[in-house]
Formats: C-alpha cells, structure tokens, sequence
C-alpha cells in the first residue's frame, strides 16, 4: 500500500501504552532489562517514545515499568526536547496482564498514580499497547496498524502480525552472517509472525486473564511451555478438544519447520488458519477478536537473547536505514501530529 501522508483528526486518536515492565516472564538481556538496553547510545523504550511522537493516530504515551529507572531516562534533557505529546510513567505491576490493564485504569481515571474502573460508557476505551523492546519501530507500521484496527469496530482486540517475507532482511544471510532467526507461527495462510503491536477496548475483554496465560507461555520453541498452556486451556470452562488440537498442531508444525522437515510442516499448518485462531481466541477470551497484518516488519523485531541484541548492535543503521526506506515505500511519510497546545501543557506536567 503506498500513498501520500494524510492529517488525521483529532478524534481517531488513542492512548499509546508502552509495556516495559521487568517481573515475571520478562527476560534479561546481559543481566539488564531489555527496555533498557542502549541501542545506538539510547535506552530502547525512550527510543520507541520517540518514535511514538511521529505517530499521528497517538494522542499520548503512557508507559509502564520500573519507575525509578524511567524517571531517570526520561529526566534526559535532550530526550525530553524529542517529547512532544504528553508522557505519564506508570508503576510496574506482578505482571503484563496486571501492567496492562492497571495503566488501562489510569487512562480512564487520567491520574499516572491512582486509577479506576471503567464505567458503562467507557467500556469501549481504545488503547495500542506496544512493547517496549522494538528498536526497528516505524511510525509508518504503527501507524497502518492503528488505522487498521479503528476501521474494524466489530473487534475488541486486534492483534497484529506480519509475513514472513517482511523479514527477510533481517536473516543472516541478508546481513553478512550475523542476523536474526526468528520463530514463526505456520499456518495455511503462510508463516507468519507476531508484530509486537495489540489494539484493545480492555473493558470489553472478558477473560483477561488468559492473555496474560499465553504471555508467560509464548516461548514457541519450548514445548513445556506449549503443553502447560494447552493444558490450562483445556480445563477452562471456554477450552475444549478442538482448542487444544488446534493449538497443538499449529506448534507441531512450528518444530517440524524449525527442523527443516518442511513437507511435514506443510501438511500439519493446513490445518489451521488464521480465520480459526480468530474465532478459537475469541471464544477463549470472551471477545471480538482479530488478526491485523502489517508489510514493514519492523515491530516484529524485539531482542529476547544476547545474540539478537548483539545483532542489534552490530546491524542497526543499516537496518534502520532499511527499514525507514521500506516503510516510507509502503506508507508514504508519515503525517506530521497536531499537537493542542493544551495536551502539550498537561504532558509537561504530567512527564518526569
């Protein structure tokens, strides 16, 4: 899709949330929390809120984590000069669901400290939760991603992947030996991965907590992980045989691709689709749910080990480079964000 930037009204705009918490199954890169890590001289998740500025569809950043640490990256003067849309940090919590929905709290209450319920009128509150560990980020594929999801509002929870093709130049064998393998979700539609970005009315998702389930067994390449969290499914009073074959068989095929028996993983991802998982996942969760695709591929990228940051590290202007080119091919440039004169008092206000 290509296409001139375009201004979009205020009243598309929704509240960013970045998860950058440190608990539970949040994984350390080197001993530090990945969020944290400096890329081209940067914490990561000051420059996902950098890049969160750009985006026109963003009305304002909250982001969630060790707040003490936060408030010292964003205390930076020259980060805070690139802030221009209002910044709220929020605590961390025992884990991303707890994260998640307690920040969805406080974007109803409008209070970073104290949060609330939403009533009945605001159960349909939209947020883009994004991960705080995304150093090849375009506004561009945020972007297309939001737009995407305010276009569909039969869906209470979108969650967004890209093809395998959108990562191609991140292999080894496009950046000279050092790259990054990635895992992929093998289904009919084709392999497919995760994007990192999630567009949610939290207030309308039933079943929360199963989120937060499949968070802490996300690990494809551990079938412990795959087995506990179909186990825990099926004995749920949304699981069910169907649920757990399906599932099963969609990481069957996963490992037989990661081996190389492609023939094997052809047959098995025939039988799972993406219109599938849709209405398996909705019935899981109590809610409306859809996949989203996006082309650039660069939210897809998240450092999980030491050897994907240091690939990072080694790789990052080219692959920014790369990936700001493709975008721009793809998107067109981004809008410039009005920004209210108004909401620009209350950020600085409300910022470290």
């Amino acid at each position: 899709m290509t296409g001139a930037s375009v201004r979009i009204p205020a009243v598309t705009r929704v509240p960013a949330v970045v998860t950058a918490g440190d608990t539970r199954a949040a994984k350390a890169v080197y001993g530090e929390s990945k969020v944290f890590l400096p890329v081209a001289g940067q914490p990561m998740v000051a420059r996902l809120v950098e890049t969160l500025q750009k985006v026109p569809e963003v009305s304002e950043v909250w982001v969630v984590g060790n707040l003490e640490r936060l408030e010292d990256v964003f205390s930076d003067e020259g980060i805070r000069r690139a802030i221009r849309k209002p910044l709220h940090l929020v605590a961390q919590g025992r884990n991303l669901l707890e994260n998640a929905w307690e920040t969805y709290r406080r974007v109803i209450s409008r209070d970073p400290a104290q949060g609330r319920d939403p009533g009945p009128d605001e159960l349909d509150q939209q947020v883009l939760y994004v991960s705080g560990d995304l150093p090849f980020a375009t506004a561009q594929e945020i972007s297309a991603f939001v737009r995407s999801a305010l276009e569909r509002p039969d869906c209470d929870y979108a969650f967004g992947y890209v093809h395998e093709q959108a990562l191609e130049g991140f292999l080894a064998s496009a950046s000279g030996g050092t790259g990054i393998e990635v895992a992929y979700f093998n289904l009919r539609d084709g392999r497919v991965r995760q994007n990192n970005l999630h567009f949610a009315r939290p207030g309308r998702i039933a079943n929360r907590e199963r989120i937060n389930d499949m968070y802490e067994h996300r690990h494809q390449r551990k079938f412990w992980h795959m087995g506990a969290l179909a186990w825990k499914v099926f004995f749920s009073r949304a699981g069910g045989p169907l649920i757990v074959f399906l599932y099963m068989v969609m990481h069957l095929a996963g490992l037989a691709d990661r081996w190389k028996f492609r023939a094997l993983a052809d047959r098995l991802r025939g039988w799972v689709t993406l219109q599938r998982n849709e209405e398996v996942i909705s019935r899981v969760l109590d809610a409306r749910f859809r996949f989203l695709a996006t082309e650039a591929g660069g939210c897809a990228i998240d450092v999980d080990t030491e050897e994907e940051y240091d690939a990072v590290q080694l790789n990052f202007e080219a692959w920014s480079q790369a990936q700001g080119e493709r975008a721009e091919a793809l998107y067109g440039p981004i809008a410039p964000a009005d920004i209210d004169p108004a909401d620009k008092a209350s950020g600085d206000a409300a910022g470290p």
